[in-house]
């Protein structure tokens, strides 16, 4: 049975935290392929400067160009409205019934897992991969396979913030994700 991690959210925008947690996860658990799934709109956040659909897909595209074993999933970008992870995990397995789906989350989304829509039924659906993060409590009662990775306190806030005072991004961008940013005037970069 193929082996897929499924790494979710807004990717906006993505950062290197983004890629080791889906690395650490695809090593850990030896993983077909991980896929990248932005949401169309995520039901736990929505920010005023929030880079378009579109943009997002992009620079997750650029951001996973370089590695064989990251791939795009955009059926929540399909389905459109606001991006259940129960809703969506029903469609790919209807999609694909002989894939094993781990549905990759971090410390924040461990400790609020009890608040997801249908979680009672989600959690019998796929196997959630938690990776814990500084300052979370990453526990729940529910099952979660925890992989020992290194913890990055890093966010899409942080770079948000940095880059509308025009900090320093290196090394915290995936090779291509600034200058696109930059490119397209988002996050204030106009």
């Amino acid at each position: 049975m193929k082996k897929v991690g499924i790494i979710g959210g807004t990717f906006n925008p993505p950062h290197i935290g983004h890629l080791i947690m889906a690395n650490e996860a695809f090593d850990a658990l030896s993983l077909d392929e991980v896929r990248f799934m932005p949401n169309a709109i995520a039901p736990h956040k929505q920010l005023a400067d929030d880079a378009s659909m579109e943009n997002r897909l992009e620079m997750v595209k650029i951001a996973i160009k370089p590695y064989e074993h990251f791939k795009i999933e955009t059926i929540e970008l399909a389905l459109g409205g606001v991006s259940y992870t129960y809703n969506t995990i029903v469609e790919l397995l209807k999609r694909e019934p002989d894939v094993q789906f781990y549905f990759i989350i971090g410390g924040d989304m461990i400790d609020s897992l009890h608040t997801w829509y249908k979680i009672d039924e989600l959690v019998r659906l796929v196997q959630f991969v938690g990776l814990k993060r500084p300052g979370t409590k990453s526990a729940t009662t529910y099952d979660v396979k925890i992989v020992e990775a290194p913890e990055i306190d890093l966010s899409s806030t942080l770079i948000r913030g940095r880059l509308k005072t025009g900090s320093t991004l290196q090394f915290l961008l995936p090779d291509g994700v600034e200058s696109y940013i930059r490119r397209e005037g988002l996050y204030g970069t106009r």
